[in-house]
């Protein structure tokens, strides 16, 4: 069995850790089905996402510095209208979430980013025979007011656009207009821009891809105002490798996710289930960090196969969790896409989880990749590993079977870490406990068991476990 581990110090750029702890995960793995009505468009040259007809070949040539806005310093999280309401959204359905969100924990707990997706804009159709302007009747007192209501409360707003004609769902997009469109969500308050593809640029050429990426992000940064910037292409034209260049704070590594842990189904098909996404991710982990984020999509706890627009029968609790888990150990953006006015109390106490929560916002901002001994990287039992920036590390041991399985760990066997004593903690349970031999653990099928781990100076006044 190869090795895959890579010492996590490696990765800190010189960063020297004072403190050694790690951060233990224990997943398990399950079955079920869900996703976005992919769109009609199937090319940015020939559909509604079409750029200029003589796009520019090099968007940002040799020597050009780097585009940086300076935000978004850990993963944003937040909510997100669309896998829930689609484009059915309105002034009172925002701010009803953002009360929401302020009486649950979900905003004192980091989610400060609301967004609205396709369906806040008045018109459908071509950008030449319609202006870009909110819906009277959705949004009768305006965007500016909302996002108003939204900072008054403690929140962020978020909106949404594309670089077509259209939109995804057929609304008036920004091609072409792309300055007056930031600097109007800038005099609005806008805080944090989805610029979506739809998913439409399969065919288009990188140069493409990349002049529309840029026009914006220039657009953005001239328009005076600080705005998270979600480059959403569906992870086409190699986007992790050069759109953090560009500007972008985060974007999509894959197409939409659907409201599934594990469906065989959608396999070659237009959606990601969860396991999907954290397989695609898996060679991605060196182009995300402070700043620049891959997108692994929305979260689906709480959608319970009851999306307006993703496919699937939904997941099970334990599922969702490991969902949520893996999220955070990968440092993907923490966008809720469910109904947050009707959480029960075991998606609520799963998405505010203050110690799950702090793998994800870790300023080291490291995304876990594979490692450990005698577990295959593409078997049912993986582990996952990352650095934190406490010289602490988080570890994932994942059971993709269907089996319960027993797993340990073992800081110098799976970690390279020449550790004798360590001190564990397992951050679902709130428990732990000192050790001087592996840790070991039964994980149920699709279950995350997330534990943190310090290595300790033993004296004569420990008591270990043997």
């Amino acid at each position: 069995m190869k090795n895959l581990f890579v010492p996590m110090h490696s990765l800190t750029r010189g960063l020297l850790a004072v403190q050694t702890t790690w951060l233990v995960v224990v997943l398990g793995l399950s079955t079920s089905s869900s996703a976005r009505i992919p769109p009609t468009a199937t090319s940015l040259t020939t559909g509604g996402c079409s750029p200029d007809s003589n796009p520019s070949p090099d968007p940002d040539p040799p020597g050009t510095p780097p585009l940086s806005n300076g935000l978004a310093l850990t993963p944003p999280m937040g909510w997100s209208s669309w896998n829930q309401f689609g484009d059915r959204i309105d002034e009172d359905l925002i701010k009803s979430t953002i009360d929401a969100m302020m009486s649950n924990g979900l905003r004192d707990a980091g989610y400060i980013y609301i967004n609205l997706d396709d369906g806040w804009q008045k018109h459908k159709g071509n950008r030449s025979d319609h202006p870009l302007e909110a819906d009277p009747v959705k949004f009768p007192h305006g965007i500016k007011a909302v996002a108003d209501y939204a900072h008054e409360k403690g929140f962020k707003l978020g909106i949404y656009s594309g670089p077509g004609n259209t939109t995804c769902a057929g609304y008036t997009g920004s091609l072409g207009h792309e300055e007056e469109d930031a600097e109007m969500f800038a005099e609005w308050g806008i805080d944090h821009l989805k610029y979506d593809s739809c998913c439409s640029h399969v065919d288009a050429p990188k140069s493409v891809v990349q002049e529309i990426v840029l026009k914006m992000s220039k657009a953005l940064l001239a328009s005076g105002r600080s705005i998270v910037y979600h480059a959403c292409h569906c992870g086409w034209a190699e986007i992790w490798k050069w759109a953090a260049d560009e500007g972008a704070n985060q974007w999509r590594i894959g197409q939409d996710i659907s409201d599934d842990f594990n469906y065989p189904g959608n396999r070659e098909k237009y959606y990601f289930d969860v396991l999907d996404m954290i397989d695609r991710g898996n060679d991605l982990v060196q182009y995300s960090g402070p700043g620049h984020w891959n997108d692994y999509d929305m979260l689906i706890i709480g959608l319970d196969g009851n999306s307006a627009q993703l496919v699937g029968t939904g997941a099970s609790n334990i599922e969702y969790r490991t969902h949520f888990s893996m999220w955070a150990m990968v440092a993907s953006p923490l966008l809720i896409g469910s109904d947050v006015r009707t959480l029960d109390t075991y998606e609520l106490q799963t998405l505010t989880n203050k110690e799950i929560i702090e793998i994800s916002q870790d300023p080291l901002g490291i995304s876990a990749q594979t490692v450990g001994v005698g577990y295959e990287a593409d078997g049912d039992l993986q582990v996952y590993a990352k650095e934190m920036s406490d010289g602490s590390y988080a570890v994932a041991l994942l059971n993709r079977g269907t089996f319960t399985a027993e797993m340990s760990l073992s800081p110098r066997r799976d970690l390279l870490m020449t550790w004798d004593h360590y001190r564990i903690r397992d951050l679902w349970k709130h428990k732990e406990g000192l050790y001087d031999v592996p840790y070991t653990v039964e994980v149920m099928p699709h279950e995350a068991k997330i534990l943190r781990v310090w290595e300790v100076q033993a004296n004569a006044s420990m008591c270990f476990f043997q």
